[in-house]
């Protein structure tokens, strides 16, 4: 890459907050409901790039960790039966403040409570089967992340549009 090129993405990466990196899940009742192809494609669509995939049966150890502040919820045992009741497929997203927007994308935690437009609030039927998660900061997506994915599953590869979803107005 050229020298310029890449002070110019520097550049705007300080002013932005930077590219990041966050978990995305899609969920037992989403991979049933076969919603996985539908999910990928807002996410592409919305310009970010995907470094990982794939589709695993959550253990309870990763969840017990995934979820460590729930864990003396009474909710919690429901919880660990419903992320096991079937396959999960575990993303990682690329992009310019990729947390938050996707956080936005994904919608509140209770779809009734979720617009439409966003994945729960089209997808999801209730607070308990909300089809997907999505990090919820930058320092939860880096911990997220290290738990659902060993570093050689992640890729760092140049996406061509890149230069032009970047491009400075002028």
């Amino acid at each position: 890459m050229p020298l310029f090129i890449l002070l110019f993405m520097l550049l705007i990466c300080s002013f932005t907050g930077g590219v990041e990196r966050t978990l995305v899940a899609v969920k037992p009742d989403g991979v049933q409901r076969r919603y996985v192809g539908q999910i990928i494609q807002r996410f592409e669509k919305r310009g970010f790039k995907l470094v990982g995939l794939k589709m695993l049966q959550a253990s309870d150890g990763l969840l017990s960790q995934h979820y460590r502040e729930l864990v003396k919820k009474p909710f919690y045992p429901n919880l660990v039966d419903y992320m096991t009741s079937g396959p999960v497929v575990a993303m990682v997203w690329e992009g310019l403040n990729v947390v938050q927007s996707s956080r936005r994308m994904v919608g509140p935690t209770n779809p009734a409570e979720a617009p439409a437009g966003t994945v729960r609030g089209d997808l999801s039927l209730h607070v308990s089967r909300n089809v997907v998660h999505a990090s919820d900061s930058v320092e939860g997506a880096e911990r997220e992340i290290k738990l659902w994915f060993e570093g050689k599953e992640l890729l760092n590869w140049e996406c061509y549009d890149h230069s032009l979803t970047y491009k400075e107005d002028k």
